[in-house]
């Protein structure tokens, strides 16, 4: 993904600097050896410009000595800057990738943490933005903008300093063209900023619409949207242009219009410096020192100008990252952990009892929405008791996938209570309830590693064994060792070196080698054909065993067999039963039944 570059500037400027302060203060021996040689650096080049003067002044007096002693000193002290120069790089390089680093672990910490309704309601690629264009950003600043605005704001007192001991009658005609300047530059400053959210909006807007073509390219092709794509693209890219044109526009004509100002500046002083010389009332070494500082004014200016774009883009993206962090977690009140005990689990509440963990799960009266005042689920009971197979059944939006999610806790239910085991989900540790749960999803998702490893993610510390095991739980462990490295294998990009139906294989052994009591399969045999889907039967009755498993099937033949059917419509449970019985009341199961192939 490209970078984004943001010109924004931040809402909240006084929280983002000092947010980003306290990050910079973790390293602040650092920056002060960096803010110490950045000032010698600056004075340097300051006193450095000023020795102009008495060598000027002794070249009638001193003689040829006093010429090679001169520039030998000014010599010296631009050697000294130089040296500093690199000192303050170099410091700089490396306090700025500390500061980077405290960010990015920070940031994907907190990440971790956040509930699943944040990554919900989020595009992917704003997500990644974060550890992209708005970490690069911040990294620029640090790298290039920190120490050279500090610089700059030192050579451009001093220079202002150096003016008036030099020439204080002058200085109130460079003065006056410093603040047109300045005024310059805040009405520009202004007047681009107004275009910045736009740009970034479109930005934004652009990068995710690549991202989603991107990904989607086989559907693209299959359905020949190449053109639209592209119509689509050069609409999203001109509002882009457009917006970045109107906020670049007037900042870019800041530094030339500096430049002008400045030129203007040079040749009244000039003028008006000659006829004081002619007149007495100033030496010629002061003047040419003096003619220089005014040249040299527009330098930090200009360095300023410039570098303060860059640092309202960092403070941007500073912004951006802070707000993720600021999000607040997920909450978990749970107290009540999973223990093992005499080879099988325990809750263990608080008050040091234990209750078995049977994987008996039960709904009391749930209603539960994503967003307030639309409820998906409506007055919703049910149980499962230790080792039955309940399956979900119903038309799309009809609340089955909705249900699993509750019983994972990933949302918690605005009414009613989720049981497990006798005990409200609430009151369990989030990482223990889903340590006792296992999930296979229709979307199989697998990580760069081998095949052992993506097995291994259901239980990271399984033996070799254990993930054979699994794969030949799930009938994978045949396809698996007729692999070119067998379960040394690398799986890359998302598994795209393997099918559909291995990639889902592999979802149900790294279910199995979790071994869990309750076991959720969200429409988990769709993307695999009838034969490959027979032969996993046997297995997957072999992993359902004594456990407690919800499922939410496309495939009559996966729903069939299930200890008791519930028909969801708009959020209600409208029927429930075992397949003989919903046969016979010929109600809206009979329907799905007879009317279809696969349920929807």
């Amino acid at each position: 993904m490209a970078r984004q570059i943001s010109s924004r500037k931040p809402k909240h400027l006084g929280y983002t600097l000092r947010t980003l302060l306290s990050y910079l203060g973790r390293h602040k021996f650092l920056l002060l050896a960096v803010a110490v040689l950045v000032t010698i650096s600056a004075l340097a080049n300051l006193l450095g410009t000023y020795m102009i003067r008495p060598l000027v002044n002794n070249l009638a007096t001193g003689g040829v000595e006093a010429l090679l002693r001169g520039v030998a000193l000014t010599a010296l002290i631009y050697l000294a800057g130089a040296l500093a120069a690199w000192g303050y790089t170099q410091t700089m390089v490396k306090a700025a990738q500390k500061v980077l680093f405290d960010i990015r672990r920070d940031l994907f910490a907190h990440l971790q943490k956040l509930p699943l309704h944040f990554f919900d309601t989020r595009r992917h690629g704003d997500v990644m933005s974060y550890f992209t264009n708005d970490v690069d950003t911040i990294s620029d600043a640090l790298n290039n903008s920190f120490a050279m605005v500090i610089q700059s704001f030192i050579q451009v007192v001093g220079t202002l300093t150096m003016l008036f001991i030099l020439n204080w009658r002058l200085t109130l005609v460079v003065a006056v063209c410093y603040v047109v300047m300045f005024l310059y530059i805040r009405y520009s400053g202004k007047r681009s900023k107004a275009y910045y959210n736009k740009q970034q909006a479109a930005l934004g807007d652009l990068d995710g619409y690549i991202e989603e073509m991107v990904a989607g390219q086989k559907l693209v092709k299959v359905f020949n949207h190449e053109e639209e794509n592209l119509r689509r693209f050069r609409e999203k890219n001109e509002s882009l242009r457009k917006a970045g044109t109107g906020a670049q526009g007037y900042a870019a004509t800041m530094i030339p219009a500096v430049v002008s100002i400045s030129y203007f500046n040079y040749a009244i002083v000039a003028a008006l410096g000659g006829y004081m010389a002619m007149r007495g009332m100033t030496d010629v070494g002061s003047l040419a020192s003096y003619l220089v500082f005014v040249r040299q004014a527009a330098l930090p200016i200009n360095q300023f100008t410039q570098q303060s774009n860059f640092m309202l883009a960092a403070l941007a993206g500073a912004e951006r990252v802070f707000e993720a962090m600021d999000q607040p977690p997920e909450v978990d009140e749970g107290q009540v952990r999973m223990e093992k005990r005499d080879g099988g689990w325990v809750w263990r509440k608080p008050d040091g009892s234990a209750v078995p963990l049977r994987g008996d799960v039960r709904f009391e009266d749930v209603t539960f929405g994503y967003d307030a005042g639309h409820p998906i689920l409506k007055d919703i009971s049910l149980f499962a008791k230790p080792g039955q197979k309940i399956a979900f059944v119903g038309s799309t939006g009809a609340g089955k996938t909705t249900i699993t999610n509750l019983i994972n806790r990933f949302y918690d239910v605005q009414k009613g209570r989720v049981i497990y085991d006798g005990i409200d989900v609430k009151d369990i540790r989030k990482d223990d309830l889903r340590r006792s749960l296992g999930m296979v999803l229709q979307d199989t998702h697998l990580f760069t590693g081998t095949i052992a490893d993506n097995i291994r993610f259901g239980k990271l510390d399984a033996t070799m064994e254990e993930v054979e095991q699994a794969a030949k739980i799930a009938n994978a462990d045949s396809f698996i060792r007729r692999l070119p490295q067998g379960y040394e294998t690398m799986v890359t990009a998302d598994g795209a070196n393997l099918s559909q139906g291995q990639r889902q294989l592999l979802a149900i052994a790294r279910a199995a080698v979790a071994d869990p009591p309750v076991l959720i399969l969200d429409e988990a045999t769709s993307s695999i054909d009838t034969r490959t889907e027979a032969l996993i039967e046997k297995g997957m009755d072999q992993l359902m065993e004594g456990r407690t498993v919800f499922v939410i099937a496309h495939r009559l033949s996966t729903v069939r067999n299930a200890d008791a059917i519930m028909v969801l419509e708009h959020g209600r449970i409208v029927e429930r039963g075992s397949h003989e019985d919903l046969l016979a009341q010929q109600g809206e199961y009979y329907q799905l039944y007879h009317g279809m192939f696969e349920l929807s």
